[in-house]
């Protein structure tokens, strides 16, 4: 069974950075290249927003307030996807999520909060 497992949030003030782990466990480095990694987050009292996303091959998308402040990436020797945060602001708030799917796989980790001071 596929199990995800968010690190590394935490309280930072503005401007400040962050880098959030996405470990996957239950499937090989082959598996774990064929999935499409998400990250997605949830602010209170708000539905849950996409924030990025990796393909397979590695290209990546962003929702636009995020656009050259986050970076998505993937370790594809090991089984686990990153989300580094920076110029971190407020708004960025929320418990960030990882999602991880393929034609027969769509997996979520448990959340880790990012709180953001100003």
């Amino acid at each position: 069974q596929v199990q995800l497992v968010e690190s590394g949030g935490g309280l930072v003030q503005s401007g400040g950075s962050l880098r959030l782990s996405c470990t996957v466990s239950g499937a090989s480095t082959a598996r774990f290249a064929t999935f499409v990694m998400t990250w997605y987050r949830q602010a209170p009292e708000k539905q849950r927003e996409l924030v990025a996303t990796i393909f397979v091959g590695d290209k990546t998308t962003y929702t636009d307030s995020v656009k050259g402040r986050f970076t998505i990436s993937r370790d594809n020797a090991g089984t686990t996807a990153y989300l580094l945060m920076n110029s971190l602001k407020p708004e960025d708030t929320a418990v960030y999520y990882c999602n991880a799917k393929n034609f027969n796989v769509n997996a979520w980790g448990q959340g880790t909060q990012v709180t953001v001071s100003s």
